[in-house]
């Protein structure tokens, strides 16, 4: 069933617009994923180490956490498809630019530029769904765009790993400006409007601001989201640093990379699927505690075993395994838990949340990329201190969120 404002048309089928929302909410993870495997072949072009080429992934977190506080209020201002033009529009032609640059520092900018382009895919389609959607409904709708959320990483590298053994990394981009131009069109052409633009919408600073700040004042939220976000980073520094460790010290190809990536990320979604079925037994607090326990105590694991030189290539694709599935547990808890007390600024809040778990993430994966990690143990000390970092930030936050109530 589809509410909102389409009375006079005739509407497109439901399945159709969820396929369209599925295809931008695939956009992210395919414009972080899918030149991953092309890291040492672009660091041999532009004549430069892995490591710097990993600040190309870092400087479109930052992209994609500052545009998602922008796009917050635009898409409430304007409707919901004129700010999809823009983005798309100017991810199309970034996405474009990639292929002629010269330069890795060049590489770095048209990468953020292309996040604030490409984030508003995302973001859009999270609304429109709040749009059209009843809340009953609207929870399976989102809980299907998290299974392709989570299929993405599974495609992407080993797409972009085949792409770039046979056609060059340059191809990886030329594909992505491709996908994006055919969404623009699915967008134009298929999606309705859901939402009147809304003229008493502020885009003015200082009421965003303060909106903001009110949101971040109350214990619930900053508890949550600042501990759920620091374990989130874990995987950041994961998508940094493991084409460091696989390619680079244990020497797998291109394509062998884009499947072990496939196989870890197997670890997260199943995780957060299966997080499904425990809400039915367990409270959510529950399970976020004892997620980020379990990511704390694998993150000394790696660290130990790392220290003591006892692990290969079986062992770490193992931990990474575990690692990344307790992430699975921890992500979706404490994202429903941050955003529960806030029923009129949901928008905003979620917004600030992802703002925030972006900025983290891209200041831990550019610790990868400009500290020049390149051995394992570097980029595990960063995990492991992550983790124990999260698990206590919960400990502590949940005493203030006592006092608050």
């Amino acid at each position: 069933m589809i509410t909102g404002d389409m009375s006079n048309t005739k509407p497109p089928s439901s399945s159709l617009i969820i396929l369209i929302l599925g295809a931008l909410t695939a956009l992210g993870p395919f414009s972080i994923d899918m030149y991953l495997p092309a890291f040492p072949e672009i660091a041999v072009d532009f004549a430069t180490t892995v490591a710097r080429v990993s600040l190309s992934l870092s400087s479109y977190f930052i992209g994609l956490a500052l545009g998602q506080l922008m796009y917050g209020p635009l898409l409430d201002r304007f409707g919901r498809k004129k700010p999809l033009y823009a983005g798309l529009a100017l991810y199309i032609v970034t996405s474009v630019g990639c292929l002629a640059v010269g330069s890795i520092e060049g590489l770095v900018g048209l990468r953020f530029i292309q996040a604030i382009g490409g984030c508003v895919a995302g973001v859009a389609s999270m609304a429109i769904v709040r749009d059209l959607f009843p809340p009953q409904e609207g929870a399976k709708v989102f809980s299907r765009l998290i299974l392709i959320l989570g299929v993405s990483p599974l495609l992407a590298p080993t797409i972009g790993g085949y792409l770039a053994s046979h056609f060059g990394w340059h191809s990886v981009f030329l594909v992505l400006a491709a996908i994006a131009l055919l969404q623009l069109l699915a967008v134009i052409f298929l999606l309705p409007e859901s939402h009147r633009p809304d003229e008493t919408v502020s885009l003015k600073i200082k009421p965003i601001a303060k909106t903001f700040l009110t949101i971040l004042k109350q214990p619930q939220f900053y508890t949550y989201v600042i501990s759920g976000a620091v374990a989130f980073s874990g995987l950041f520094a994961y998508l940094a640093g493991s084409p460091i460790i696989f390619m680079d010290i244990f020497k797998v190809s291109a394509q062998v990379y884009g499947w072990i990536f496939a196989l870890i990320s197997v670890g997260l979604i199943t995780a957060s699927q299966l997080n499904v079925v425990l809400l039915k037994r367990y409270k959510n607090t529950q399970i976020l505690h004892a997620g980020l326990l379990g990511q704390a105590v694998i993150g000394v694991i790696m660290l130990v075993t790392t220290m003591l030189d006892w692990y290969n290539l079986y062992s770490l694709v193992f931990l990474f395994f575990a690692f990344l599935s307790c992430v699975g547990f921890t992500n979706p808890n404490s994202a429903s838990l941050a955003l529960a007390p806030f029923p009129k600024t949901a928008g905003s809040a979620s917004a600030l949340m992802g703002f925030l778990q972006m900025g983290i993430g891209a200041l831990v994966s550019m610790a990868v990329g400009v500290l020049g990690l390149q051995e394992v143990f570097s980029i595990i000390l960063i995990l492991a201190a992550t983790s124990v970092l999260a698990y206590l930030i919960l400990r502590i936050g949940r005493t203030q969120i006592k006092h608050h109530h």
